[in-house]
């Protein structure tokens, strides 16, 4: 009996000295080692991807947002701020109270087909806008000019890159909405092009948010002289 309670005791003993143990190493030891290394050698991305302007945090690289003009008196659904470049439509799991466009809890595709009558819907109302906002006098929209990224969501609802050509279609309505050269303002979307990963992984995009921020420092340039 003594015998079994002294092993009983051991084995106890034994096991929460590895607890305790366990416990510094993979709850303390660890995650500040991370961490470390993580802010010595990736400081942008270990704290989120933050992007600045005016000394303030304005957003992360990794999730889109929106640019919308404030909501009206009875207006459900807000307008587009057409002076800044816009991103993908961020239908996400769908118009609900927990998953709106870039307001987000969750994130997720629509999980509609591609012969879904409300995804047809959704997508040819989505390029009659970018038709109809980004035609400017002299130089109307084609829509067969406009690429699938402005009319669909991506995977997560939360892209915050478009592709070259998206960013391409608005430069006209951009450079008119913000009384700039057109030059200057395709010249700003080259310059925030990024190519595929190692020059064969994915396709080449432009960021929106690091675009539209680069956008707002050149028109408080442009003001200031």
């Amino acid at each position: 009996m003594n015998t079994s309670l002294t092993n009983a005791a051991r084995l106890f003993t034994a096991g929460l000295r590895a607890l305790l143990v366990l416990t510094v190493v993979t709850g303390i030891v660890y995650p500040l080692v991370v961490t470390g290394v993580a802010q010595g050698l990736f400081p942008g991305k270990a704290n989120g991807s933050e992007i600045e302007a005016d000394g303030k945090v304005v957003g992360s690289s990794l999730i889109g947002q929106s640019y919308n003009l404030p909501l009206k008196d009875g207006q459900e659904t807000p307008e587009p701020d057409l002076k800044w470049f816009q991103g993908r439509p961020a239908n996400g799991l769908g118009t609900n109270t927990v998953n709106t466009q870039y307001e987000l809890i969750l994130s997720g595709a629509t999980n509609r087909s591609a012969d879904n009558a409300e995804l047809l819907r959704w997508v040819k109302d989505a390029k009659a806008a970018v038709v109809k906002d980004n035609s400017v006098p002299g130089h109307p929209v084609d829509p067969s000019d406009v690429p699938a990224d402005a009319v669909t969501s991506s995977g997560s609802g939360l892209d915050p890159d478009i592709s070259p050509e998206y960013a391409g279609l608005q430069v006209r309505r951009v450079a008119e909405r913000n009384d700039l050269p057109v030059a200057r303002i395709r010249t700003l979307v080259d310059e925030h092009t990024t190519p595929r990963t190692l020059g064969f992984i994915g396709e080449p995009r432009v960021n929106v948010l690091e675009l539209n921020v680069a956008l707002g420092e050149l028109v408080a340039r442009t003001a200031g002289h």
